[in-house]
């Protein structure tokens, strides 16, 4: 599997206050999005989430987001090094996704950019 890049995932109380800093700081436009309860705004390789507190507690354990070209080729790599598949792959606004817990604890999100999405 080759990763193609990585996200950081900061949580905030006010997106629209964190956005144009973000925005600011890149010098790159703010995607937007929703994934379920949880607003979203990719902005260059952040991605900043705000949402009820449930939602954020369980985002927050997620470390980064990794690009890579094909998350079905992610899965079966993951199984070969016996990590744990914690959800997906499934469909979302950016790609495909699925997220696993490596053998040494660490939790990560993959995430193509597939035509399907």
């Amino acid at each position: 599997m080759e990763i193609l890049g990585t996200s950081l995932r900061v949580c905030v109380n006010d997106l629209d206050a964190a956005v144009p800093v973000y925005e600011k700081l890149t010098g790159a436009e703010a995607v937007r999005f929703s994934q379920g309860p949880v607003s979203v705004a990719a902005v260059g390789p952040f991605f900043l989430m705000s949402g009820p507190d449930a939602q954020l507690e369980v985002l927050r354990k997620i470390t980064a987001t990794l690009a890579v070209r094909d998350v079905e080729e992610a899965l079966v790599d993951l199984h070969t090094v016996g990590a744990e598949i914690i959800a997906g792959p499934k469909t979302t606004p950016i790609g495909r996704n699925l997220v696993a817990r490596h053998p040494d604890g660490t939790i990560f999100e993959y995430v193509d950019r597939s035509q399907e999405a």
